[in-house]
């Protein structure tokens, strides 16, 4: 049994809401051991021993039964989690500025076309980069004011979620990630 790091696609947006309490009771009603939450924004430290893939169709069958929420889920082991760090093409930026760094994880891969389509929309010094299934974005004026932020939907890049650098930390830390 090792960790798994669990993303949830959109949770507390848009009326999306499933309490962290209650998705650790959920959690461990599935078998899950050691259930953790970080924020209230999706994500979830379970340890398991489950395939990433088998874990991840659970837990939306079991969001959706206890929620009543269709949510995608991205699972990652510690391993994988490491190498998303590692990979990182924005590492001085990512020290510098942790907030303004964000990987978006991506569930079922990068669609075609879609770093192409970030790039076109980047502007003041806006840089993106795609590593295996991960699209990382360094956001020099913060995302909330990113053309690409606003426009970067999962029809143009597939389903994903993004967490800042911190937060890629945070989680890392608390699966035991190497970093």
């Amino acid at each position: 049994m090792t960790h798994r790091i669990i993303l949830f696609r959109g949770m507390n947006t848009g009326g999306v809401r499933a309490p962290v309490r209650e998705q650790r009771v959920m959690a461990e009603s599935m078998g899950l051991k050691n259930p953790r939450t970080l924020q209230a924004s999706g994500n979830l430290v379970v340890e398991s021993g489950k395939a990433t893939a088998a874990l991840e169709a659970d837990i939306e069958a079991a969001m959706e039964k206890t929620f009543g929420l269709k949510v995608a889920a991205m699972v990652r082991t510690p391993d994988q989690w490491s190498k998303l760090i590692a990979a990182n093409p924005f590492p001085k930026e990512a020290a510098a500025h942790p907030a303004k760094v964000v990987a978006m994880v991506m569930k079922d891969g990068i669609k075609p076309g879609a770093l192409e389509a970030c790039r076109e929309l980047a502007a003041g010094g806006e840089a993106v980069e795609a590593v295996d299934d991960v699209l990382y974005f360094w956001f020099p004026n913060g995302q909330g004011e990113s053309g690409i932020f606003k426009k970067a939907t999962p029809r143009m890049l597939g389903m994903g979620t993004g967490r800042n650098w911190n937060t890629v930390l945070k989680l890392a830390d608390m699966a035991g990630a190497e970093v």
